[in-house]
């Protein structure tokens, strides 16, 4: 079957290749000299409709493939020079012509230069006609972005263009979601969808974007067609099971309005198929659109969680999910200075797994095993999530302007596991039931406030500054046969040993800078920041166990119980130049800092104080206008926050206790990265490579003792570095009209240092990914894709392998049908072949829709193979694991959509 779809496919562009001629040639100015990027567009004078189009490359080629022995129309245009159109005739040979612009365009207001062209660029900007890329079978904004040359959809709904990450989603120039791309790519529907518009070296405050380096910020604006402004637009979805033991549904309304004064969104979802509109992994890497304000500072204090592991599940990794889920979003200007937007977000979900489980601990140094904990697991989730985002932006001109954002996160999460544990130490095996509780209901309010002046030509002034409050309380309780840690004041011989522990932390942080920016000439300039971060933390935590008789007994000794206070304060001064210097643009600086950490806890204080320089360097080189390699340096202070420092006992699992470490120093890390990019539009060939490499000394590293599978640690700086090296790169490019293809590899090697059982233990794991695909792009025939992803992880001498050959063909076909299907096979296995499953996933959808008509009807399939579980691996630095999650059955859904 492979096979014949291959030599269709060969089949189908051989046809293509033969049925078309080739015209080439030159667009020039008037003294002859190329102009790059270039729109040419060719209208067939009897069907008229555009046959082909181009973009000329850096010398100002371009080449068309059209009908032989048929009357066009060329029309060519670009920025700066008046429009031609010219009549030709082809023949059945190929030709070439040559067209010189004479001096004298008008730029149109909009991107655009000639609306039908398929792709066109102004500036930084590349604009997509939405209607060029569509076949017929795109729902949503996610089917026709997967079309687009250059773009990239993860499964997760994250967007690249030419290998960099959208940050920020537009539509109609107003916030769709601030700080997240997947609401918008999973729900805008693809036929209200007029022009997508890749806004490269973006940045939100136009009076510093000339100031700033900008290179890797990426937007894209959403232009909807004239019938849905000012009018309410959406559908309406609901579905139920067909053939199912148990009931099936899902209800899935959506409503849009844009209008130039206000905008509303209303997304809802309502399903027990396992769609998960937010997942908690979402939830918690959601960041509003915050930016980091303190990223060229040269210090790096991160907060981090205490969210007890609750499993971040996603589709297919769950045996059932329940989903409610509601969302709105909007925008109001006051007035043409003052706008207000903002997001509501909660969702609401029961989720069942089962999972079993091998994690092997090894030998210091070594690949042999130590012990062996086998698991199967099943768990119970409730997990409801809030997110509540309010801004705020004041441009009475373009000299001044002054943004307030305020983010709320709010959940309650709970989870319910019981799991059958079997042991292994020296051939010695043991089995016991264990059940755990966790639980807990953090909140955080982060709050910005920004100013941004130009006081004159010369001289531009920014503030900013950014609020953090966090409070976190996750209890955990586990209820084991067998006694796993030696703790001061435990109760001995019970039948069952029933563990809790209570936490509660609280964090208060507050970053603030001033940037003063003279542009000593119209492209150089000093940046001036002083700036402070000061951070304020308590860490409360205590153990209690339960007995057999339902007494508690408080484990209230001062090693089971931690009541910390800690402050960080970093005052720092900085500097940079900037300079644009023919092609190169350099920007050296150096921060000066001053530190002050202070803990407090066993009735005592400890203080460290200290200064240090942190040079950082960056280098952009511009080969072209499309094609440029960009070098950074930074030498930064890493600091830990309070959970590594607490030393009371924390128990974190069943089988894991931890102690932190209060005299813990920072980490210093130098970064080297060179990045490559190159987009070609002549042929939409792009090229992105990236490199890393990174030194940790005296990296915070882990000092464990292992019993058996039962694991003790806690924190120390290490005196021998980490050491991590990454690379990434793609080439991809469309060829004849209708055809593309792609190939990419991510490679990271690392090197890690810890004590393990008192015996310094060097570990290091190495991790490759290579993927190869190619499609079609044909508008009235069907379209495939074909691709291939291997995965190899190498993690001390044990090695696993992920192949996964997959195919996706969609049509639309009788001018009412559209066909869709997706197929992934996975092959698992170890090195050892220990380990070695094959699982595949086939899923399908045929839609119909009359033309004109309102109603959609939908019969679709999911995991229509009926596969029962799927694999992974990790790692962590002192062992290995691989899993198998049992995963949702096979449903088949009928559905009806009304559209607005």
């Amino acid at each position: 079957m492979k096979k014949s779809i291959v030599l269709a496919l060969f089949f189908i562009t051989t046809i293509s290749f033969s049925q078309s001629i080739k015209l080439e040639g030159l667009i020039t100015d008037s003294k002859t000299v190329g102009l790059e990027m270039a729109n040419v567009m060719a209208v067939n004078q009897v069907t008229k409709t555009m046959d082909s189009y181009a973009i000329t490359n850096d010398k100002g080629k371009f080449i068309l493939n059209l009908k032989p022995n048929t009357s066009y129309v060329l029309k060519v245009s670009y920025l700066g020079m008046q429009n031609k159109e010219l009549a030709i005739v082809t023949t059945n040979e190929n030709s070439s012509k040559n067209i010189a612009l004479e001096e004298g365009g008008i730029e149109l207001d909009g991107v655009e230069i000639v609306r039908e062209m398929p792709v066109s660029i102004k500036g930084d900007t590349i604009v997509f006609n939405g209607d060029s890329f569509k076949s017929g079978t795109e729902r949503k904004l996610e089917d026709l972005l997967k079309k687009l040359p250059g773009v990239e959809v993860n499964a997760d709904g994250e967007v690249e263009v030419e290998g960099k990450k959208v940050t920020k989603l537009m539509v109609e120039g107003k916030d769709f979601f601030d700080g997240d791309t997947k609401l918008g790519v999973k729900n805008i529907p693809a036929d209200a969808i007029d022009k997508i518009q890749v806004l490269r070296n973006y940045n939100e405050n136009s009076i510093l974007k000339g100031v700033e380096n900008n290179q890797d910020n990426v937007a894209m604006n959403i232009k909807l067609k004239s019938g849905k402004k000012n009018f309410w637009f959406g559908d309406m979805t609901a579905g139920i099971g067909v053939a199912h033991e148990e009931s099936r549904y899902l209800i899935n309304p959506k409503l849009f309005y844009y209008s130039p004064k206000y905008s509303i969104n209303l997304i809802s979802n309502f399903n027990n198929i396992g769609e998960l509109p937010l997942t908690v992994q979402d939830y918690f890497k959601f960041t509003g659109g915050f930016r980091g304000m303190m990223q060229k500072g040269g210090s790096s204090f991160n907060v981090s969680s205490n969210d007890l592991g609750i499993s971040l599940v996603r589709n297919n990794r769950a045996k059932d999910i329940e989903t409610q889920f509601g969302a709105t979003n909007f925008s109001y200007n006051v007035n043409k200075a003052w706008s207000l937007s903002g997001f509501g977000i909660i969702s609401s979900s029961l989720t069942d797994l089962e999972t079993k489980s091998q994690t092997n601990i090894l030998q210091p140094n070594s690949s042999q095993i130590q012990s062996t904990e086998n698991r199967q697991e099943v768990a119970h989730q409730k997990s409801n999530l809030g997110l509540f985002k309010l801004s705020s932006s004041y441009k009475p001109s373009a000299k001044f302007q002054f943004d307030y954002d305020i983010l709320a996160k709010l959940s309650k999460q709970d989870e319910d596991n019981s799991l059958l544990r079997e042991s292994i130490v020296s051939n010695n095996s043991n089995t016991e039931n264990i059940n755990t509780v966790k639980k807990q209901e953090p909140i955080s309010v982060n709050q910005n406030l920004s100013l941004y002046y130009t006081q004159s030509d010369k001289n531009i002034f920014a503030f900013e500054m950014q609020h953090l409050h966090q409070e976190e309380d996750p209890f955990y309780n586990a209820n084991l046969r067998s006694q796993p840690f030696s703790l001061s004041g435990y109760t001995s011989g019970q039948n069952r040993n029933d563990s809790n522990q209570n936490r509660f932390v609280k964090t208060n942080k507050l970053d603030a800078k001033l940037d003063y920016y003279y542009m000593l000439t119209p492209k150089s300039n000093i940046n001036v920041t002083l700036g402070n971060t000061y951070s304020n933390q308590n860490f409360n935590s205590s153990i209690f166990q339960v007995l057999d008789n339902g007494t508690v007994n408080n484990l209230d000794n001062a090693a089971n119980t931690n009541d910390v206070n800690y402050n960080f304060n970093d005052t720092f001064l900085g500097m940079h130049y900037k300079i644009l210097t023919g092609k190169f643009t350099f920007t050296p600086g150096i921060s000066l800092h001053s530190y002050t950490m202070a803990n407090e806890q066993l009735e005592t204080s400890n203080i460290q104080s200290f200064f240090k320089a942190l040079p950082d360097f960056l280098a952009i080189y511009q080969i072209k206008k499309a094609e440029n390699l960009t070098y950074n340096f930074s030498y930064t202070n890493n600091f830990t926050d309070i959970n590594q420092l607490a030393e009371g006992y924390v128990l974190s699992n069943y089988n894991s206790l931890t102690k932190g470490n209060r005299f813990l120093g920072n980490a210093t890390a130098q970064v080297h990265s060179l990045r490559y990019f190159k987009y070609n539009m002549f042929n939409f060939e792009n090229i992105t490579a990236f490199a890393s490499y990174s030194k940790r000394v005296d990296a915070i590293k882990t000092r464990a003792i292992f019993n058996g599978v039962n694991q003790t640690s806690s924190p120390f700086n290490s005196d021998f570095a980490d050491e991590t090296l990454s690379g990434n790169g793609s080439y991809g490019r469309s060829f004849l009209k209708n055809y593309k293809a792609s190939l990419g590899a991510n490679l990271n090697w690392s090197k890690f240092n810890n004590i393990q059982n008192n015996i310094l233990s060097t570990n290091e794991s190495f991790t490759q990914s290579y993927t190869v695909k190619a499609a079609t792009n044909y508008k009235n025939r069907p379209n495939l894709e074909l691709g291939y992803n291997l995965v190899k992880n190498d993690y001390n001498n044990s090695t696993f392998y992920t192949e996964k050959p997959f195919a996706r063909l969609d049509y639309f076909f009788l001018t009412s049908f559209s066909f869709v299907t997706e197929y992934e096979l996975y092959h698992y296995y170890n090195n050892a072949k220990t380990v070695n499953n094959k699982y595949d996933f086939l899923s399908a959808s045929l839609i119909y829709q009359k033309k004109g008509s309102k109603l959609e009807y939908k019969v679709s399939g999911t995991n229509l193979l009926n596969t029962t579980s799927l694999n992974d691996d990790s790692f962590s630095q002192f062992s290995t694991r691989t899993s198998q999650y049992t995963v949702q059955p096979r449903y088949v859904i009928f559905s009806l959509k009304y559209n607005l």
